[in-house]
C-alpha cells in the first residue's frame, strides 16, 4: 500500500500583486508527487486557513512579497489555533528579512524558506517536516 501524497495549499495573503514564485514552488511540489492546491491572489488570512482546512491539507504554504509578514503570519497562526488545525504546518516563503525569520519560527511557523531556495530543498524540506510530524 502506497501512502498518500503530501497535501499541500499554497497561499498569496494580502496585497501581494506577483505569483510567479508560488506558482513555481507549486509547480516543483506536484513534479514531486504532492497534491497541491493554489488559492490565487488577494487572499485574506480568513480566506486561506478556510480553504486549507476544507482541503484537509498537511502542508499550508504562505507566500509574501508584501512586507507584510510579522502582520499576516500572526493572524494566520491564531485562527489555525482557533480553527484547531494544530496538526497542519505552515511554512512562510517568500522576500522576509534574514532578521524576521526566528519571529516567524516564535510564531509558529515550521520553517521559512526565502525567496532564493532551490526547488529541490523546498520539496526535500516539505518532506521532511511531514515526516518528522507523523505519529512513529
Amino acid at each position: 500500500m502506497t501512502p498518500d501524497p503530501i497535501r499541500v495549499l499554497v497561499a498569496k495573503v494580502g496585497l501581494d500583486g506577483h505569483d510567479r514564485g508560488a506558482k513555481v514552488v507549486a509547480r516543483c511540489l506536484r513534479d514531486a508527487g504532492m497534491d497541491v492546491v493554489y488559492t490565487g491572489l488577494h487572499r485574506t488570512p480568513e480566506e486561506v486557513v478556510a480553504a486549507a482546512i476544507q482541503e484537509d491539507v498537511d502542508v499550508l504554504g504562505v507566500s509574501l512579497l508584501s512586507g507584510a509578514h510579522l502582520t499576516l503570519i500572526p493572524k494566520i497562526v491564531e485562527l489555525m489555533r482557533e480553527a484547531g488545525a494544530g496538526d497542519m504546518l505552515l511554512i512562510v516563503g517568500g522576500v522576509i528579512p534574514d532578521e524576521d525569520v526566528p519571529a516567524l519560527r516564535a510564531l509558529g511557523a515550521a520553517d521559512v524558506l526565502l525567496q532564493d531556495s532551490p526547488p529541490e530543498t523546498i520539496v526535500h524540506r516539505v518532506r521532511e517536516l511531514v515526516a518528522a510530524r507523523q505519529p512513529r
